[in-house]
């Protein structure tokens, strides 16, 4: 068994949170807005769809890679719209006054939200497919061990980027102010939204 599995996955999944698209965004806002541990739940959910996508290119599940490329268009179209209805959210949302109580009650929403935008997301699992293969990380000889180490390391490098981005935004929190959250719930909302209409018009070109 290769135990520097772990490790390649922890450096694969890390890579792959790190890029500041919608999801990111949103893990921005929320820490700014309702706290630390919304913030990072927001995160988690993303990182289980990491997991789960990196699962399924470990295993090498081809019949479950397949179905999701055939039905890229109404996973696309599932994910814009969902990212439109976020973004508007989000721009009409006003900065939260009560962030404790933000935070016991929307967990799992944030969680939730996030677990669905990355799901939805055809070019998760494509990604996934095209770095395993062309770093020699599919689990071609069955071993389920490895595959699990290796999944394991995508779920933790993306957790842990998550746990950096919420820790290091949420250090900020008390110094921006109210009319600030607000210039930041217009401008994340307005960007999310134009991933979400960008989502909906690449998945009709697929038609």
């Amino acid at each position: 068994m290769d135990t520097t599995l772990f490790l390649r996955g922890l450096m694969l999944g890390f890579a792959i949170a790190a890029p500041v698209g919608p999801i990111g965004l949103l893990c921005i806002q929320r820490t700014l807005n309702n706290g630390r541990a919304t913030g990072l739940v927001s995160g988690l959910g993303a990182a289980t769809a990491d997991a789960i996508y990196g699962a399924i290119a470990a295993f090498g599940l081809s019949l479950i890679t397949a179905f999701l490329v055939q039905q890229q268009f109404w996973l696309g179209l599932a994910g814009g719209l969902f990212l439109c209805y976020l973004g508007v959210r989000t721009f009409t949302a006003a900065p939260a006054a009560t962030a404790a109580a933000i935070e016991s009650r929307g967990l799992f929403s944030a969680y939730s939200s996030t677990l669905f935008l990355t799901l939805t997301n055809p070019m998760t699992i494509l990604s996934f497919v095209a770095i395993f293969a062309g770093a020699g990380l599919a689990a071609s000889s069955g071993d389920s061990v490895a595959a699990l180490l290796l999944v394991a390391g995508v779920f933790a490098g993306s957790a842990g980027w998550w746990l950096l981005l919420s820790g290091g935004v949420s250090l900020l929190r008390n110094a921006v102010t109210a009319q600030a959250l607000r210039w930041i719930n217009w401008l994340a909302g307005g960007v999310i939204v134009a991933f979400g209409v960008f989502a909906i018009l690449h998945g009709l070109e697929l038609l």
